[in-house]
Formats: C-alpha cells, sequence, structure tokens
C-alpha cells in the first residue's frame, strides 16, 4: 500500500477499516479466551488414535502368532511321528544304504522339532513383551480419554459463554467487510497476517503509533482525515485517535 492516497470517499473508508479492525480485535479476545485448547485437543486426539492403532496392530500379532504356536505345536507333534516310524523301519532295513537314509530323515525332523521349539520360545518371549506393551498403551488410553473429556469440556463451556457473541462479532464483521474497498481490504487482510498481535490499524496517539514517533506533518495528514497513511515503520495504517474513538463509540452502541 502507498504510503498515502488520495480517494474523495476516504474518511468513509477509515471509519469501515475502524470498524473492521475493531470488530475483528474482539474476535481475536475471544480466540485468546479459548487459548491453546482446540491444538491441545487435537494433539491429544491424534495421540488416541496413535494408540489405538498401535492396540489394534498388537492385538492382530497376538492372534497371528497363536496360529503360528498351534502350528509348530502341530509340526513337533508330526516329526515326533515321523521319528517313531523312522526308527522301527530302521529295524527292518536290509542294507546300510536304507539304514542311512532313515538315519537322515530322522536327523531332519529333530531339525524341525529344534526349529519349531525355538519359534515358540521366541513367540512366548513376543507374547510376553506384546501382552506388556498393551497393557501400558491401553493405560495411556484410558488417561487419555479422561483428559480429552476435561479439555473438551473446559472448550465447551467457553464456547457456551461466547458463542452468542461470536456470533454477533461475526455478522458485523461481514457488514463491516463489505463496506471496505477491496484493494483497501486486501491491504488490510495481508497487513492482519503479517502483524503478530493481528492490528492492521492502529490510532495516533500522543504523536505516536503502535509505539513509533510519527512526524508532525504526517500528523497533520492523519487528523485531515482525507488520506490513509501507513507507519513508515510497521506498515499499520494510522488514523486519528478522534476519529477511531467516535467510530468504536458508535459501533459499540449497535453491538
Amino acid at each position: 500500500m502507498p504510503t498515502t492516497v488520495q480517494d474523495s470517499g476516504i474518511g468513509n473508508q477509515l471509519k469501515a477499516l475502524i470498524r473492521l479492525q475493531h470488530v475483528d480485535s474482539r474476535i481475536d479476545q475471544l480466540e485468546q479466551m479459548r487459548g491453546d485448547l482446540p491444538e491441545e485437543i487435537r494433539d491429544l486426539e491424534d495421540e488416541k488414535t496413535g494408540l489405538e492403532t498401535r492396540i489394534s496392530n498388537l492385538k492382530q500379532e497376538e492372534k497371528e502368532n497363536e496360529v503360528k504356536n498351534r502350528q509348530a505345536t502341530l509340526a513337533i507333534k508330526d516329526s515326533e511321528s515321523l521319528i517313531k516310524k523312522y526308527e522301527e523301519q530302521q529295524l527292518q532295513v536290509r542294507n546300510n544304504r536304507e539304514y542311512d537314509a532313515l538315519t537322515k530323515e530322522i536327523e531332519a525332523q529333530k531339525l524341525r522339532i529344534q526349529e519349531a521349539n525355538q519359534e515358540i520360545e521366541t513367540m512366548k518371549q513376543t507374547e510376553s513383551l506384546n501382552a506388556l506393551a498393551i497393557e501400558e498403551a491401553e493405560k495411556r488410553h484410558e488417561e487419555l480419554s479422561a483428559i480429552l473429556d476435561t479439555k473438551k469440556k473446559e472448550l465447551n463451556d467457553v464456547l457456551s459463554d461466547t458463542q452468542a457473541e461470536q456470533k454477533e462479532l461475526e455478522a458485523k464483521r461481514s457488514e463491516a467487510e463489505e463496506a471496505v474497498d477491496k484493494r483497501y481490504l486486501r491491504a488490510y487482510q495481508r497487513l492482519r497476517s503479517r502483524v503478530r498481535d493481528g492490528r492492521a490499524l492502529v490510532p495516533l496517539l500522543r504523536g505516536a503509533a503502535s509505539g513509533y514517533s510519527v512526524p508532525p506533518q504526517r500528523q497533520v495528514e492523519i487528523r485531515q482525515r482525507n488520506r490513509i497513511v501507513a507507519c513508515e515503520h510497521t506498515g499499520r495504517i494510522i488514523v486519528d485517535h478522534e476519529l477511531f474513538e467516535e467510530t468504536i463509540a458508535e459501533l459499540e452502541g449497535s453491538l
């Protein structure tokens, strides 16, 4: 936005911008009352969802391990049965070649039993770790549910206290926004997003605006109310203090 702008209707635009800024500041105050509650609730809900996924995955892994454990147990029984069968056949072999072949089969089944037992032992350890992980996750999930209930109640209490005012302010904001020329509105919105406190428009008070001194010539231009003057340091729109107070008083009377 240029430092000064000539416009025959600039006085009306200044008042419209003051109204818009005042309503926006009131809305900002309501949002500040909510504090970090909305963000905290979102973070807690995300953590809760993550825990639910983790618990579900761990329980699914438990089911899969149960199936694997049954399969390994059956494999052991099958191998033991085969070993017994092969040992009986060894008593009936007619030559060393047949005996050696059965011996290899017996060794293969013993190896199969060893591997199955190792798998069962590993699954037992995993089962123990999973049970502990599920217990901890479910405990944290319960804690989160309680915290979330408290946070949501706090937020609902704030919202219920401010809901009517918020609705009225939003309506007033729409009215105020419609009265501002689009080029000034775009500049105002850019300023609002850039400054930390959301004040794109500030009053001239005792020769200064938002903490910065305003040159005497600029002060005269501001008091004439026929130009839009921006602060050389911050870019904020500076308006005459009396106009600022008058406009806000009129607006407050309608709220």
